[in-house]
């Protein structure tokens, strides 16, 4: 955190010892829970709560949640992050982890119009929805861009509250051979571009990975002031 604020200049990242896991954590442990089909149009659902879990008891649920239905499963987010569960009718629906935004992303930084500068001082007012998860036998037509659109209201207040800052702006990658980002879009997420499909600690300037989508959604009118000033 003190990097992305300019504050100090950490040295390179060391590379990975061969034969190490990049994350040696147990596996979250798996919950009972009710997964009987879940079949309703948005309005027959009730009050529905978006709930951050974060150090709290459910924090297990939701780690638990991810590991065993997304598809890349539940991986310890590294600095600021938040994570929640979205719940209606007593049960959890869904899941979203966001977290620190990358540091180098070339279509986001020119959507910006960020410099080198300016990004090293503001990224950390970027939040990046790493996981996003319906469950499986929930089948709610438009649940995905409404709870999208709720918690482009709640993010930054809640961020504000935990880590003393707001967010101006939201990012996700979306992998188009898997996805077409339906839900983000009808949010009013906007695609600026693709990854380079490298990765942050590439060397070999060669693609190594799946190129994906970038969107994002501002959260402020004059968000691009509030990001380079």
């Amino acid at each position: 955190m003190l990097e992305r604020a300019g504050e100090i200049e950490l040295p390179p990242v060391r590379r990975q010892i061969r034969g190490q896991r990049r994350n040696d954590r147990k596996k979250p442990q798996a919950f009972l829970i009710d997964t009987s089909p879940l079949e309703a149009g948005l309005g027959e659902l009730g009050p529905i709560e978006i709930q951050q879990v974060r150090r709290k008891a459910e924090e297990s649920l939701f780690n638990s949640l991810l590991e065993q239905h997304h598809y890349l499963g539940y991986e310890q987010p590294v600095g600021e992050h938040l994570k929640y569960i979205v719940w209606a009718c007593g049960r959890p629906l869904s899941c979203l982890a966001w977290s620190s935004a990358p540091r180098h992303l070339g279509a986001r930084d020119r959507f910006i119009g960020w410099n080198p500068s300016a990004r090293k001082r503001h990224i950390h007012l970027i939040a990046y929805n790493t996981r996003f998860l319906i469950l499986p036998w929930v089948r709610v037509p438009h649940l995905a861009s409404h709870i999208l659109g709720r918690m482009a209201r709640q993010l930054s207040a809640d961020w504000q509250h935990i880590y003393g800052h707001p967010i101006y702006l939201l990012e996700t990658f979306v992998e188009p051979s898997r996805f077409r980002g339906t839900c983000y879009r009808a949010a009013n997420w906007i695609a600026v571009g693709q990854t380079t499909g490298r990765g942050k600690d590439d060397l070999t300037h060669r693609a190594n990975r799946p190129i994906k989508e970038i969107l994002v959604l501002p959260l402020d009118g004059d968000f691009r002031r509030l990001l380079a000033e």
